[in-house]
C-alpha cells in the first residue's frame, strides 16, 4: 500500500518531504584521533625531558637529589637517607643513596631517617656497617630520625649513631625496640597426611633438612633440631645485643637495663626514652637541626636535600609486569628463597612470605 504525495493548490504532486539527521562529532571533531596521537606523543616528550633535566643535576639511574628544607643557595648540605620498609637485601636503594653521599663533597651531616620494622639479620648488619663506614671515612656526624616503626633491624640500623649525644630522635607516635631474633618454621606435615603425601627426600645427613616444614619428626628429633636452630638463634641475638651496647652507652654499662629491654617487646616513644632507647622525642625537623649543630653549620647557611627512586624510563615501565615477581604465577627463584631457612630483625609473626627485594 503507497501513500500517494499530498497536492498543491494546482494538483499537482508536491515531493514527499526528507529527514536530515547531522552527525555529532567527536570532542576533537574531525581530527581527533590525529590529536590523541599527538596528545600521547606530547606526553612522552614532556616525561623523557622531566627525566632528562632530573638526570642534569644528579647521575643517572641513580638517587635523584630533591630540596627538602632550609636555604635553597647553600651549597653545604645535610643528607636525608631514607630507610624504608622491610630489609631484605643490602644492595637496594639505601646503599645507592649512602653512595651517593660518598661522591658528594659538600654533604656535613647525615640524617637518618627510618621507617621500617626491621627484616633479615645479614641486610641489617649490612647497612649498619656502610653506615658506619660512611661516617667514619669521611667524618660526617650523623642523627637518627625515626618515623612511625623503627623496631628490630631498623633499630639495629640506627645504632650506627655510636656514642654520640642526643643523636636518636623518636616521634610522639614511634613504636621501636624489637631488640630480638626470629627464625620462622611451620610444619605441614599433619596437614600433608591428611591428602596422603608424605616427604621422601634424599639428603646427605638427616641436618640438611633442617628446618624443612613438610618432614614429620618424632618428638627426639625435633627437640634435636629445635636445639640447633636455638643455638643460631641465641648467637645472633648475642650479635644484636653487642650493637645495641655499641649504641647505647647507658645500656653499656647496665646490663640488667639491657636484658629488660632486649626482649623482643615493642615501645612506644615514651617507654622507649624512660628506658634509655631514644634520647629524644622529636621531629625530622628538629633532627635536622641537630645534625647541623653537631657539624657546626648555621642553618641559614646549610641546605638539606633528600634523595628520590629515579624516575624509571618508558622502557622499564613496558616491561615491569613481566619482570616482577609472581609467586602464584610460578617465579621459582623468589619460590626457593622463601624455602631457606633464614635469621631476621624483624617485627612480624609471618616473615618468611616476604618479598626478598628491599624498598
Amino acid at each position: 500500500m503507497s501513500i500517494p504525495s499530498p497536492e498543491s493548490p494546482s494538483g499537482q504532486p508536491q515531493p514527499a518531504p526528507q529527514i536530515i539527521v547531522q552527525q555529532q562529532t567527536s570532542a576533537f571533531g574531525r581530527y581527533g584521533k590525529i590529536l590523541a596521537v599527538l596528545l600521547g606523543f606530547a606526553v612522552m616528550t614532556i616525561f623523557g625531558l622531566t627525566s632528562s633535566y632530573q638526570r642534569y643535576f644528579s647521575p643517572p639511574d641513580g638517587p635523584q637529589e630533591k630540596y627538602h628544607s632550609l636555604s635553597k643557595t647553600a651549597e653545604k648540605k645535610i643528607a636525608i637517607v631514607d630507610v624504608s620498609g622491610t630489609i631484605m637485601d643490602g644492595e637496594g636503594f639505601v646503599k645507592k643513596q649512602l653512595d651517593r653521599i660518598r661522591s658528594d663533597d659538600k654533604v656535613v651531616g647525615i640524617v637518618l631517617r627510618i621507617n621500617s620494622p626491621g627484616g633479615t639479620v645479614t641486610g641489617s648488619d649490612y647497612l649498619y656497617h656502610h653506615v658506619r663506614e660512611l661516617c667514619e671515612e669521611k667524618s660526617l656526624p650523623m642523627v637518627v630520625s625515626m618515623g612511625g616503626m623503627c623496631a628490630s633491624g631498623g633499630y639495629y640500623i640506627a645504632m650506627a649513631v655510636g656514642d654520640e649525644e642526643d643523636a636518636i630522635f623518636a616521634e610522639p607516635t614511634t613504636w621501636t625496640g624489637s631488640i630480638g631474633v626470629v627464625i620462622p618454621h611451620y610444619d605441614f606435615s599433619g596437614m600433608l597426611e591428611n591428602f596422603n603425601v608424605k616427604d621422601d627426600s634424599i639428603a646427605s645427613h638427616k641436618y640438611k633438612l633442617m628446618g624443612s616444614p613438610t618432614r614429620k619428626l618424632d618428638p627426639e628429633e625435633r627437640a634435636e633440631e629445635r636445639e640447633l636452630f636455638q643455638e643460631l638463634v641465641d648467637l645472633s641475638f648475642e650479635g644484636f645485643k653487642e650493637i645495641v651496647r655499641n649504641g647505647r652507652p647507658k645500656l653499656r654499662e647496665d646490663e640488667a637495663a639491657l636484658d629488660a629491654v632486649a626482649t623482643g617487646q615493642i615501645f612506644t616513644a615514651k617507654q622507649a626514652l624512660e628506658k634509655g632507647l631514644v634520647d629524644k622525642i622529636g621531629f625530622l625537623e628538629e633532627a635536622i637541626e641537630r645534625v647541623a649543630e653537631l657539624a657546626s653549620v648555621d642553618v641559614d647557611n646549610v641546605r638539606c636535600v633528600k634523595y628520590n627512586q629515579p624516575m624509571p624510563s618508558l622502557s622499564s615501565l613496558l616491561g615491569a609486569e613481566a619482570r616482577s615477581p609472581n609467586l602464584l604465577g610460578g617465579d621459582l627463584q623468589s619460590f626457593l628463597d622463601l624455602t631457606a631457612p633464614r635469621a631476621y630483625y624483624l617485627c612480624t609473626w609471618l616473615p618468611s612470605i616476604l618479598s626478598n627485594t628491599q624498598r
